[in-house]
């Protein structure tokens, strides 16, 4: 089976992108923004793979992912942190109860 073209993997990220971008704007779970926020930056993921093997470049484009998995690691641990303690203060995971913690 031949290798997916370029521009398909370029729309799947489009894709994955707006999805994730929908789902943050219009979801007020903290949760599912998170989870929105992950699958935003699997898309820039796909978008620098892709990018890196239509120009050759296949390491430079797995570092990038590398880092952008760390990045996204970081941002799961601190947010699912804070999300644990929104909830066992406001026993909630709404969005909206996050704002009345802002003195």
């Amino acid at each position: 089976m031949p290798p997916a073209p370029t521009s398909a993997l370029l729309v799947l990220a489009g894709c994955l992108f707006g999805l994730g971008a929908l789902g943050f704007l219009i979801r007020r779970n903290l949760i599912v923004m998170f989870m929105s926020v992950e699958v935003m930056l699997n898309a820039a993921n796909l978008v620098f793979l892709a990018a890196a093997r239509d120009r050759g470049w296949e390491v430079d484009g797995q570092v990038l992912v590398i880092f952008v998995i760390a990045v996204a690691a970081a941002e799961a641990a601190v947010g699912l942190a804070l999300i644990t303690a929104l909830h066992r203060l406001k026993r909630s995971v709404s969005a909206d109860s996050a704002t009345d913690l802002k003195g």
